[in-house]
């Protein structure tokens, strides 16, 4: 997703926010940790710090008599599944997507506001899988959510990437613009054909992020984007 950068003369090559960096050194050190525990070890860390809708379900729980844990166990996974990945392929997409959207948006709403909000948008992702897989057993792991978040705060920002405009002041692109809302059906249309047919599948459950995750993590994006940004406060002021 190169036109989302902005021109080569305005960017050096290869100018990646630190909190951006600091995201894929997570995610990549993450799993090379994981890959270098005994698999028995590792599929068991996956397991336990996997999002799975049905461990939130107390009729779930009651039927095959499982004990959910404190409070604090059952908030871990909201973010520990981000952060965990099926292998390298899983891996490498995810990253790609981050450097794609992640600049951009770290750019626009400063690395700390960065951080917090792809974070709100995996959270968003893992409570809407919740929602709409209620009490089925389907773990999900990946930071597909979070990261389809930064997709929808990019697309809002992609008319700034203009040299031509000045971006100091402009506010983000209007949810209900046509380029958003037409990019927006598009890419919905694009993950509920993939969930269904498991066009974009790879195996069992564990293996990708549930389609209607991404589509969570995106929604929360796309409207989040406008309290983080911070040319709205600018603006304000």
């Amino acid at each position: 997703m190169a036109f989302l950068q902005p021109p080569a003369s305005q960017q050096p090559a290869f100018n990646v926010p630190t909190s951006v960096v600091l995201l894929l050194v997570l995610l990549i050190g993450v799993h090379g940790a994981l890959a270098l525990l005994p698999a028995a070890t590792a599929d068991s860390i996956v397991a336990q710090y996997a999002f799975n809708p049905a461990l939130y379900s107390s009729a779930f729980l009651d039927t095959h008599h499982i004990d959910g844990g404190a409070w604090w166990q059952r908030a871990i996974p909201f973010v520990s599944y981000i952060f965990l990945h099926a292998d390298l392929m899983h891996l490498a997409i995810n990253c790609l997507w981050l450097l794609a959207f992640g600049p951009v948006v770290a750019r626009r709403f400063g690395g700390l506001r960065f951080l917090i909000f792809f974070l709100i948008c995996g959270i968003c992702a893992a409570a809407f899988q919740m929602v709409c897989s209620w009490g089925s057993f389907a773990p999900i792991i990946g930071a597909s959510g979070a990261v389809s978040g930064l997709m929808a705060a990019g697309i809002r920002m992609l008319p700034l990437q203009d040299n031509r405009i000045s971006a100091r002041f402009e506010k983000l692109m209007p949810i209900w613009s046509r380029q958003v809302l037409l990019f927006s059906i598009v890419w919905t249309l694009i993950n509920v054909v993939a969930g269904i047919t498991g066009f974009a599948g790879v195996g069992t459950e564990l293996r990708l992020i549930a389609w209607q995750a991404h589509i969570g993590g995106y929604v929360a994006g796309l409207f989040l984007s406008t309290l983080f940004d911070r040319r709205n406060e600018h603006a304000a002021a």
